[in-house]
Parts: structure tokens; sequence; C-alpha cells
């Protein structure tokens, strides 16, 4: 018996994957039960959110499986922060839509997403920035403070959502900072950059051939 199984790279058919992609799919339909009689159906806003919230159960499932199955693909090392990204951008813009959420907040958020997707991809060749604690928070906050948003409440809750909202804002501006530093620290300590820098210094010390 070989290795060459064990060492086999994991098929891109796998359950985390499915889960991944199925929560894209729900995306349009997320948007349109939020948007559905210019958000006034409180029956779609409530169908909105259940949809929501079982996206965002699948977010959590398929990585955990994944990691612990060993099905850890590109596919979805690639796919998985766009889902997220495209269930939480419809939830931001939908909002702002309904005149619920202030556009400049819709932006700030936005840009920190789409920013630090980028960034991990950015540095992926020095390594992978692990979602820290104040990532998970940030998530957290995400998702009540966007679920309160889109449930029909009583204008009497407005004032929860309105200080969940700017936590929400704050949080994850400081979490996208806190990103930036960690590449920068990781493409200065990663071996790509210590072989570069090796290279560099060995040209260096070799000086002009006469």
């Amino acid at each position: 018996m070989t290795s060459v199984d064990a060492a086999a790279p994991a098929s891109v058919w796998n359950l985390p994957n499915a889960l991944t992609l199925g929560r894209l799919l729900l995306v349009p339909l997320f948007g349109w039960l939020l948007l559905r009689e210019a958000g006034e159906d409180a029956t779609s806003r409530v169908a909105a959110v259940i949809v929501f919230v079982g996206a965002m159960i699948t977010d959590l499932v398929d990585g955990r499986i994944a990691r612990a199955r060993g099905l850890v693909t590109p596919f979805g090392t690639i796919m998985d922060p766009i889902a997220d990204k495209a269930l939480v951008g419809t939830a931001l813009i939908g909002l702002s839509l309904l005149d619920e959420v202030p556009w400049w907040a819709c932006a700030v958020i936005l840009v920190r997403e789409v920013g630090v997707t980028v960034l991990r991809f950015v540095v992926i060749r020095h390594g992978v920035i692990p979602a820290g604690r104040g990532g998970k928070t940030k998530t957290a906050l995400q998702t009540v403070t966007l679920v309160l948003l889109m449930l029909p409440l009583p204008d009497s809750w407005s004032w929860l959502t309105t200080t969940l909202l700017y936590a929400t804002v704050v949080v994850t501006v400081g979490t996208g900072v806190d990103y930036v530093v960690e590449a920068v620290r990781l493409r200065r300590r990663s071996e790509r950059t210590a072989a570069k820098e090796a290279a560099r210094r060995a040209g260096q010390t070799a000086g002009p051939v006469a």
C-alpha cells in the first residue's frame, strides 16, 4: 500500500463546497424576499431572515467539516468568502435601498469586507491570515445587527438597532486595521520574503562580474 491516496488532494465535489455553493445560490432568493413589496411585507421579511440565518449556519458548518475531514480545496478557499460577502452585501444594500441603513455605513462595511478578502488573497503566497477573535466577534455582531434590522420590529426598537449598527461599523473597521497589520507582519516574516532577501544579499556580496 502506497501513500499516494493519502497525499492526493481533496476532490472539489464534496459536502463543504456544496454548502458553500448552496449559500451563494440562496443570495438572489434572499434579496428578493427582503425587497418584496418595497420591504413592507412582514412575512417576506421574516422569510428573508430565515434564509439569511440558515445561510450563515452553513458558513459555520462547511468550514468545520472541511477542516475535520481534510476536504479543504482551492475552490472552497476562494468561493467561501465570496459567498459570505455576497450574502452580507445583499443584506446591507437591500436595507440601504429601504432607507433602513445609511449608505455611508453600507459603503464603509462593504469596502472593509472586500478589501480584507482581496488582501488575504494577495498575501496568500506568504501564508494564510487566520480568522482571529476580532473577526469572529465582527461576524457575530454583523449577523445579529442585520437580523434585527431585517425583522419587522416596532419603532421602539430603533434605538437598539441604531446602536448595534454603529458598533458594527466601529468593530468592522477596527478588525480591518488588524488584518492589514497582520498581513504586513506575515509578509515580513514569511519564508518567501526571507529567501528573496537572502538572494538579494548574495547578489550584493558577489558584486559585479569583471
